[in-house]
C-alpha cells in the first residue's frame, strides 16, 4: 500500500491511539527506570518526551514499541487490531552498508517475505517524500549523515504505520542539518498525517516540532508536566526568532530545570 495521508483533527478532538497507564519499569539490580509513567497518544499528535539524560525517555519509547515489557502498569492500543502498527527511528540510522538506499528502505517488506518488484513503487514513492529519489541506487557510504537519517525515516514510513517512534534521531547531527531535518520532518508529517512520539533532550527542538511537550523527571522517570505548543503549523524558520517561540522555550526550560530537581 502506498503512503496515504491521514486527516488530523484539532487538539482535543483527536481519538486516542495508545495509552500508557501507571507504568513501572525496573531492571535487574533494582534500578527503577520508570515509576507511574502515564501518557495518552492521540491520532495526529506530535509529542516530544523532554527530560534530562537518564530520565527514562528511551525506556518509555521502547515500551511503547513493544521492545520491552513493563514491570507493572498497562500499555494498550485503543483498537487492539491496530496494535503494533508502528515504526521506530533510532538515534543511529542503522543502515545495511552492503545494500543500496532502495534496498534499505525495502527491508520491512523483505522481512514480511515480499519481493522488491512487488513493492518497488512504494519504496520509490517514500524516497520521493524524503527527497532521495535520485539516490535510490547509492550506498550508505556515499551519503551524508543527514541523508542517512532521511533513509532511516523513509524506511519507517514505507509501511504506512499509524505511529512513528523517534529516539533522538537528530542528536548526532550538526545544528544546521538538524534544523533542516526538523523542518523537513514537519513538512513530511503534514503530507501524510502521521502520529509521532519524539524523544529529545533539546528544549528548542521540542518546542519547534511539537504540539504537546511531555516533561519527565529523572530517577525514576515520570511525567511532571505536560503543556501544549499552540503555535499553528506550518512552522517556518521565522518561528524560531519569534517572541512566542522564545516564551515557549522559557516555559519548557523552566519545566526541565524543575525536572532535574525532582530526582527521587
Amino acid at each position: 500500500m502506498a503512503v496515504q495521508r491521514r486527516a488530523i483533527q484539532p487538539l482535543g478532538q483527536r481519538p486516542r491511539v495508545l495509552q500508557m497507564a501507571d507504568v513501572d519499569k525496573s531492571f535487574n539490580g533494582g534500578v527503577v527506570a520508570l515509576r507511574q509513567m502515564s501518557l495518552d497518544v492521540h491520532e495526529g499528535d506530535f509529542i516530544s518526551l523532554l527530560g534530562p539524560s537518564g530520565c527514562g525517555k528511551s525506556t518509555a519509547l521502547r515500551l511503547l514499541a513493544g521492545l520491552s515489557s513493563p514491570t507493572s502498569g498497562r500499555i494498550a492500543w485503543e483498537d487492539p487490531h491496530g496494535a503494533g502498527d508502528l515504526s521506530v527511528v533510532f538515534q543511529e540510522p542503522t543502515l545495511m552498508p552492503w545494500a543500496t538506499v532502495a534496498q534499505n528502505v525495502w527491508l520491512p517488506f523483505r522481512l514480511k517475505g515480499m519481493r522488491y518488484d512487488q513493492v518497488k513503487d512504494e519504496v520509490l514513492e517514500v524516497l520521493r517524500l524524503v527527497g532521495l529519489e535520485k539516490f535510490a541506487g547509492a550506498y550508505p557510504r556515499e551519503l551524508s549523515g543527514g541523508m542517512k537519517m532521511r533513509v532511516s525515516i523513509a524506511r519507517a514510513l514505507v509501511t504506512n504505520p499509524r505511529l512513528i517512534l523517534m529516539d533522538e534521531p537528530f542528536a548526532a547531527l550538526d545544528e544546521i542539518t538538524r534544523h533542516k531535518l526538523n523542518q523537513d520532518l514537519l513538512e513530511l508529517k503534514a503530507k501524510i498525517g502521521c502520529t509521532i512520539v519524539f524523544v529529545t533532550h533539546s528544549v528548542f527542538e521540542s518546542v519547534f516540532l511539537s504540539d504537546r511537550v511531555v516533561v519527565m523527571a529523572a530517577r525514576p522517570g515520570r511525567v511532571i508536566r505536560e503543556f501544549t505548543i499552540d503555535a499553528p503549523y506550518p512552522r517556518s524558520e521565522a518561528y524560531r526568532t519569534s517572541a512566542d517561540y522564545a516564551a515557549q522555550c522559557r516555559a519548557a526550560s523552566d519545566a526541565l530545570y524543575q525536572a532535574m530537581g525532582e530526582a527521587a
